[in-house]
């Protein structure tokens, strides 16, 4: 006996988002426990606006109803490939849809236009298993954690070493403003990145952040007698706070900065109601794995699915690569504001 075939939603289809579309997806998206910040219909706007990538945000209704949201960019460069993504610049995204059948169609639309595009490789972020039969990307993790309404709570969750560089953060005389003050946060992220050997986002990216997401986005950042120290910009949605681009000045370590950054964070969101706090996304056993490790979050694999479509492997854009190790030192030793200035073009064809 055959097991029954599941019967096709009449006037199930897949088309692209328009701009009319976008409150009917944000809906849908609001309303789906499974998707993200990251799934957001802004991030169309951003993707275009900050890097010129195309896209294609592919939605599923049927009797006019939306049923599946699929946001994809294509990233295509000499040095790092060529990929339809699902979401580059996002530590989350894949399908969300409220039954199968709709996952299916639009998972069928995302390889069809893999396959018209010519793409080397399409790939989804996503945070549960879909395609178990795909190559994986495994080296990312993320870490998540409730926010307790008593602050107390939350400051002994941390582990005692960690909660004494937050004390001392307490009480090195930091300021805490919340803004969006994207030159503040500029200044912070890029020094931080130069110190790593990595390319930094050009400002407007961030401007253009703030300006798509209103006050779903904010800056939060520490100043010393007047300095600017370290800086964070995080997202907001449903019950969480995501804290997503933040760096230091070489002054931070000093003063406990970059740990009480966070705490700060952390209280803001609890005073504005807000229940999870995402950490995001690491590379594992590297600094910001063992960071967050510290704070007592335990981290929870990713699942980076890829389909080869023209590539017969993947691509490894990860600076833990070896072949990057010659360009990551030539980086640190390059003078901040050159590094400034080529950094987001090498950086928008990462993803």
């Amino acid at each position: 006996m055959t097991a029954a075939q599941p019967v096709p939603r009449p006037g199930l289809r897949v088309r692209a988002m328009t701009a009319d579309d976008r409150a009917r997806w944000d809906a849908f998206v609001e309303a789906s426990p499974e998707a993200t910040f990251c799934h957001r219909a802004g991030w169309q706007r951003v993707i275009e606006r900050a890097f010129g990538h195309p896209t294609w945000f592919l939605m599923a209704e049927a009797e006019a109803r939306v049923c599946g949201v699929l946001p994809l960019a294509r990233v295509k460069s000499l040095l790092f490939g060529d990929a339809l993504i699902s979401l580059p610049f996002c530590v989350y995204g894949g399908i969300v849809a409220a039954d199968d059948e709709a996952a299916r169609a639009l998972d069928a639309a995302a390889q069809d236009l893999a396959d018209d595009l010519g793409v080397g490789h399409l790939e989804y972020r996503n945070r549960r298993p879909f395609h178990d039969d795909w190559p994986r990307k495994s080296q990312y993790v993320t870490f998540r954690r409730a926010i307790d309404p008593d602050p107390e709570v939350n400051l002994k969750a941390i582990p005692r070493k960690q909660r004494a560089m937050v004390r001392k953060g307490m009480e090195a005389g930091l300021d805490v403003s919340v803004d969006r003050d994207t030159r503040a946060l500029h200044w912070a992220y890029a020094r931080s990145v130069h110190r790593l050997g990595t390319p930094v986002f050009a400002r407007r990216y961030f401007d253009i952040l703030c300006e798509e997401f209103g006050d779903d986005c904010d800056v939060l950042t520490l100043r010393h007698d007047g300095q600017i120290i370290s800086s964070v910009l995080s997202f907001y949605f449903r019950d969480e706070v995501l804290p997503y681009y933040g760096g230091g000045t070489d002054a931070a370590r000093g003063l406990y900065a970059n740990d009480y950054m966070y705490w700060a964070l952390m209280e803001h969101a609890r005073e504005r109601g807000y229940r999870t706090f995402d950490y995001g996304r690491s590379k594992i056993d590297t600094g910001s794995y063992r960071f967050k490790k510290h704070w007592g979050f335990e981290p929870e694999p990713l699942h980076y699915e890829c389909r080869l479509v023209r590539s017969t492997q993947l691509p490894d854009n990860s600076p833990l690569n070896p072949k990057f190790q010659l360009f990551i030192a030539a980086w640190q030793r390059m003078p901040l504001a050159l590094a400034n200035l080529i950094g987001p073009r090498i950086v928008r064809n990462l993803g």
